[in-house]
């Protein structure tokens, strides 16, 4: 019996035909506030403003630049960033408290500082340090404001997955004479790293998304792209909507992609049942003899 028949009935007839209903309203509701937005912004979505999406230049000077500096951003940030939080969970499991404090209180912050706060500063930083200029501050500040906030996210599912694992783990390691770090680095991190692949490319999506932040640091990504493009054409609500759907499509990959590690890493793990036939052979799950 499943956990959900254990804590919740089955709903009856009656439930499953409120079910119906209600899913029925909500659909008409949404289909009700669609239609009365296409409604209101029919100037703005007529032909005309769709007709520069069948020109090859506004592909070629404006949404493919734009999204080829959106995915080299959030590549550069998602490296920076596994390295960042690996050190700094590492750091928060450290056997030294003053490595343990300091690891923290970096992870604390970073978290709580907005992300565009960051790119601003690192921005700003770089311009007036004279270190960079032009695009690449503004790339440098992207991945900076990027690396820090999601570091410190990653940094915490690392802790975590550590902390989830059974105490015999450690135990096992410290055992057979291993040092608390080597048992961290040798046996926890790698169990722990396979348990949390689906999140971690989970959180590449957010780092996608927060590269469109760096527009307000003049990074020509997607949505600044977007925004030349309805300068020149007048077309702003119909340059955002397929700049989102470029966006949806993107994630929408990335979400099949951690859906599908996730369901391969179950599988990976999953035990298989062996049998015991005549004779004395054993059978595993997929039929296969061997001999004992």
């Amino acid at each position: 019996m499943s956990a959900q028949n254990l804590l919740f009935d089955l709903p009856g007839p009656r439930a499953r035909a409120r079910h119906r209903v209600l899913a029925v309203v909500g659909v008409l509701l949404i289909a009700a506030l669609v239609a009365g937005a296409v409604y209101l912004l029919r100037n703005e979505l007529r032909w005309a403003m769709w007709r520069p999406f069948i020109d090859p230049v506004t592909w070629t000077a404006y949404l493919l630049p734009g999204l080829q500096a959106t995915l080299t951003a959030a590549a550069i940030s998602v490296v920076t960033s596994l390295v960042v939080g690996l050190l700094l969970g590492v750091g928060r499991l450290a056997a030294q408290p003053v490595v343990r404090a300091a690891s923290g209180v970096l992870v604390e912050f970073f978290r709580a500082v907005p992300v565009l706060m960051m790119m601003v500063f690192a921005y700003y930083a770089f311009i007036y340090s004279g270190v960079l200029r032009g695009q690449a501050a503004s790339l440098a500040g992207v991945v900076v404001g990027l690396t820090l906030y999601n570091g410190a996210v990653i940094a915490e599912l690392v802790r975590s997955g550590v902390h989830a694992l059974p105490k015999g783990q450690t135990e096992a390691g410290l055992a057979v004479g291993l040092t608390p770090g080597q048992t961290l680095r040798s046996i926890l991190l790698p169990q722990a790293i396979r348990a949390m692949l689906p999140a971690l490319v989970s959180q590449l999506i957010v780092v996608l998304k927060d590269t469109a932040l760096g527009y307000l640091i003049v990074y020509a990504e997607l949505l600044q792209r977007s925004q030349n493009l309805a300068a020149n054409y007048g077309n702003i609500i119909v340059a955002f909507f397929v700049a989102g759907v470029i966006f949806v499509l993107i994630n929408w990959a990335l979400a099949t992609l951690a859906h599908r590690l996730e369901a391969w890493l179950s599988t990976r793990q999953a035990g298989h049942v062996l049998h015991v036939a005549e004779g004395g052979a054993v059978l595993t799950g997929d039929e296969t003899p061997a001999v004992r």
